[in-house]
C-alpha cells in the first residue's frame, strides 16, 4: 500500500497480547505468539497489528503502569523477541502499532522512586505534587477514572501526588519540558526499531489545568453510574495546551517515514475533532468511538455518521471503531446476528477502520466467576470491570482452544469448541469469513477504502447509504431489525449483490427494482457493468 496512504487504505487489527498466544505455558499471550499468528492476520487480510503495552510493568494495570518505557516485560518476552516480530511483521507487509502511555507511569519507575524521594528531588516536578488541603484531606475533589480520590498522600514527605487511574498510576507533569523531552526519546527509541507509529493512551488527560481548580459537579449525574461521571472533568483533561503536545509526537513522527499517531480520546465529537490539530499537525486519527456509544438503531447511526462528516476538518481523515480492550465486545451488546451488520458497517464506511481480536470469530461477553476477577477496576467498583473483553483468543477445538497448554490467566467462551478460528475459517456462511470477504472487497474497491460517502435513506430499520471513487458507486444498506425488509435501487441502473452479511446471494439482482433485506442482514451492492456489445 502507498507510503503515506496505508493508515487511510488499511484496516487495523489490535491484539491484547496477553490473550492473543501463549507460547512458553504460562497462560499468559506473549511476543512469539502474536509473531507465530501473524500468518493469520495476513490471510485475514488485515494491514497493521496495534498491540496493546507490552512494556516492563508490575502489572497493576496490566501494562498501563509503566515502569520501563524502553523494554519489554519478561512476561512478553525480551527487546530480541520484540524485534523479531517487527521483522517478521514487515517480511508479510503487516505494519505494527504500539502502545504509548505517556499521561502516567507505575509508582515503581525509577521516575517516581527519584521524585517521592525528597521534596528538593530533581524530579520531584516531574509528576503533580501538592500540600494537603487545610482540612488535611487531598488539594482538590478530582476523582480517580476507576473510582475513589485521585490523589494519594506520601507519608514520608507529607505531599499528596495526582494519579488519574490508580494510585500505583502517578500522572506525570507534561508542563515540565524534562519530562515532555524524556517521552519524545522514547518515541524515537521506539521508531528506531522500525515501529509504525503509536496509540496514544487517554491522549486528551495530558494537561490539566495550571492552577488544579476543583471540578463541577455533574447535574446530570445518575447514581449507579461510575464515579467518576459525578464531575465533569473541566479542569482535569482536555485543556487546550494538549494540542501543543501531541504537536511535538507528530513532529518526531514526520521525521520518520510513512509513521501515524492515534489518540485515544473518549469525549464528544466536537471536542474530538479538535484533536486533529491546527492545519492537521495533531493526531493523525483522534479514535472515533462513537458507535460503541450510540443506540443501535438506523437512525441514531444515520445521525452520527452525518454529525462526525460534517466536524471533520478539512482534510482530515475518519475512523471508525465497534470495540477494544476497554469496552464490552459488539456481539455483547447487540447480539450474534447483528454483530454481521455491524461488520459490514464497520467495513464499509469512510475512514479507517480498527477491528479487535475475537470479533471477527463473533466472541461475546464471557462470563467470568469471581474468582477469576482480575481487571482493578471491577475490585473496585463492582460491575464496571473489562475482564469479559479480554479473554483468551481461540483458535481450534481441544484443550485451552489453542491458545496454551495450561489454564489461560481468563476463562475461555464456554463455546470455544466451536467458536474458533480453524473451526470458521472455512465455513462460507461462519463470520469470520464474511470478515475477511469485507477486508477483501475494501483491497478490490477503492470506492471502499478511500471513496467518498454518500447518505441516501433512512427507512425504518434500514440504512442505505453509497461509497464513491471515480466511476465506480457501491450502496450499503444495512437492516437493523429482526424482521425481512426491502430496500429500493435507482430504475434505469443495473445493480447486483457484491456481498451479503448472511451469505451467497452474489450476482443476484433486483426485483421491481427492491432487493429483499432478511431481517439482521445487511448488503453490499454493486452496480453492474454495461452488457458489451456485438
Amino acid at each position: 500500500m502507498a507510503g503515506e496512504l496505508w493508515w487511510k487504505a488499511g484496516v487495523v487489527y489490535q491484539v491484547y497480547p496477553r490473550s492473543f498466544q501463549d507460547t512458553n505455558g504460562d497462560g499468559v499471550g506473549d511476543l512469539r505468539g502474536v509473531t507465530a499468528r501473524l500468518d493469520y492476520l495476513a490471510w485475514l487480510g488485515t494491514d497493521a497489528v496495534w498491540l496493546s503495552p507490552v512494556c516492563r510493568s508490575p502489572m497493576a494495570d496490566y501494562g498501563y503502569d509503566v515502569s520501563d518505557y524502553c523494554d519489554i516485560d519478561p512476561l512478553f518476552g525480551t527487546l530480541a523477541d520484540f524485534d523479531a516480530l517487527v521483522a517478521e511483521a514487515h517480511r508479510r507487509r503487516l505494519r505494527i502499532i504500539m502502545d504509548f502511555v505517556p499521561n502516567h507511569t507505575s509508582q515503581e519507575h525509577p521516575w517516581f522512586r527519584e521524585a517521592r524521594a525528597s521534596r528538593d528531588s530533581a524530579k520531584r516536578d516531574w509528576y503533580i505534587w501538592r500540600d494537603p488541603a487545610p482540612d488535611g484531606g487531598p488539594p482538590n475533589n478530582w476523582i480517580s477514572n476507576f473510582g475513589g480520590p485521585a490523589w494519594t498522600l506520601d507519608p514520608a514527605t507529607g505531599q499528596y501526588y495526582y494519579h488519574a487511574f490508580l494510585r500505583e498510576q502517578p500522572d506525570l507533569n507534561w508542563r515540565n519540558p524534562e519530562v515532555r523531552a524524556a517521552m519524545m526519546d522514547v518515541l524515537r527509541f521506539w521508531l528506531d526499531r522500525g515501529v509504525d507509529g503509536f496509540r496514544v493512551d487517554v491522549i486528551w488527560h495530558l494537561m490539566k489545568d495550571d492552577g488544579l481548580r476543583d471540578n463541577p459537579v455533574n447535574p446530570d449525574y445518575v447514581p449507579g453510574e461510575p464515579e467518576i461521571n459525578r464531575l465533569l472533568q473541566l479542569h482535569s483533561a482536555d485543556q487546550p495546551e494538549v494540542m501543543g503536545v501531541i504537536a511535538e509526537m507528530r513532529a518526531v513522527l514526520e521525521e520518520y517515514d510513512a509513521r501515524v499517531l492515534i489518540g485515544e480520546i473518549y469525549l464528544p465529537l466536537q471536542r474530538l475533532v479538535a484533536y486533529y490539530g491546527a492545519d492537521l499537525s495533531g493526531a493523525h486519527l483522534p479514535f472515533n468511538f462513537q458507535l460503541i456509544q450510540t443506540p443501535w438503531n438506523a437512525q441514531a447511526v444515520a445521525d452520527l455518521v452525518a454529525e462526525y462528516e460534517a466536524a471533520l476538518p478539512a482534510g482530515g481523515w475518519p475512523n471508525w471503531v465497534l470495540g477494544n480492550h476497554d469496552q464490552p465486545r459488539i456481539a455483547a451488546r447487540v447480539g450474534d446476528a447483528q454483530a454481521r451488520v455491524a461488520a459490514v458497517l464497520l467495513l464499509t464506511l469512510r475512514g479507517t477502520p480498527t477491528l479487535y481480536y475475537g470479533d471477527e470469530i463473533g466472541l461475546g461477553r464471557v462470563p467470568i466467576p469471581p474468582e477469576r476477577v482480575r481487571d482493578p477496576w471491577e475490585h473496585n467498583e463492582p460491575g464496571r470491570g473489562r475482564d469479559p473483553e479480554r479473554t483468551p483468543m481461540q483458535w481450534q477445538p481441544g484443550p485451552q482452544a489453542g491458545f496454551s497448554t495450561v489454564e489461560p490467566w481468563l476463562p475461555l467462551d464456554p463455546a470455544a469448541q466451536t467458536r474458533n478460528v480453524e473451526c470458521l475459517r472455512d465455513d462460507p456462511a461462519s463470520i469470520l469469513t464474511l470478515h475477511r470477504r469485507l477486508i477483501a472487497l475494501r483491497r478490490e474497491h477503492p470506492a471502499l477504502s478511500v471513496g467518498a460517502y454518500r447518505a441516501v435513506s433512512v427507512a425504518g430499520p434500514v440504512l442505505v447509504y453509497e461509497r464513491l471513487h471515480a466511476d465506480e458507486v457501491l450502496r450499503i444498506a444495512l437492516n437493523f431489525g429482526h424482521d425481512a425488509c426491502t430496500t429500493e435501487v435507482p430504475t434505469g441502473s443495473g445493480w447486483e449483490v457484491l456481498l451479503s452479511s448472511a451469505g451467497g446471494r452474489r450476482g443476484e439482482g433486483p426485483r421491481d427494482g427492491h432487493f429483499a433485506l432478511a431481517g439482521d442482514e445487511a448488503l453490499v451492492l454493486a452496480r453492474r457493468a454495461p452488457a458489451a456489445e456485438g
